[in-house]
């Protein structure tokens, strides 16, 4: 089941159109690129209205600094940066709350997403190569964790409405989410540390 559809290449005369403020050219791009910068940002924050909010400012921002942007490549590294630092941002604000509240559990959560985020260079990162191993991660879930998880994440139904549109309880679709969550940050995690690993064999 596909939840994000393949992005469509930007050609360098679409890229110039861009540039020159062709705000069909920009359709284009914003239509390309939305649906996985707002899964990025879910896999970190859990809340699918908040992910949209930050994918909308990031292409917001994309369009003002424009002239900025020197190269097709450019667009992701722009778009995916803001979106990183948009979501260490809302984790940092939510760890601040939660030190007056009694949340284990959410704290560790926090500092392992921000930790999985810190470690993410834009400017390096082979883009297609991530957009793959998100949309494997949700493709690996179990049957009902993946149809728990699109619904929650990419359709932005609620657990209430979910529930009672698959007969389960909201507890179980909560705790699907949960577990599909943990297994695509895993999956993240690994990807980073293989990164690492090759930089050590390169250099040493």
């Amino acid at each position: 089941m596909r939840v994000m559809s393949a992005p469509k290449s930007i050609n360098e005369v679409m890229f110039l159109r861009f540039k020159s403020g062709d705000e069909q050219a920009f359709e284009k791009i914003f239509k390309s690129d939305y649906n996985a910068i707002v899964g990025f940002c879910c896999q970190f924050i859990g809340d699918y209205d908040i992910a949209k909010g930050h994918a909308q400012e990031a292409f917001i921002n994309l369009w003002t600094n424009r002239q900025k942007i020197e190269s097709v490549n450019g667009i992701k590294s722009f778009l995916y940066t803001y979106a990183k630092s948009a979501c260490l941002n809302y984790i940092r604000h939510k760890k601040v709350i939660s030190r007056y509240q009694d949340k284990q559990l959410q704290k560790i959560e926090n500092q392992l997403n921000m930790d999985v985020l810190e470690s993410f260079d834009f400017n390096s990162l082979e883009f297609t190569e991530l957009e793959n191993l998100i949309q494997a991660s949700v493709d690996s879930l179990p049957e009902k964790c993946q149809r728990v998880f699109i619904m929650s994440r990419f359709e932005g139904k609620k657990n209430k409405e979910i529930a009672e549109e698959l007969g389960i309880s909201v507890k179980s679709v909560e705790a699907n989410i949960t577990r599909s969550l943990n297994a695509i940050k895993r999956k993240l995690s690994d990807y980073l540390v293989i990164c690492v690993l090759q930089i050590i064999w390169l250099f040493f």
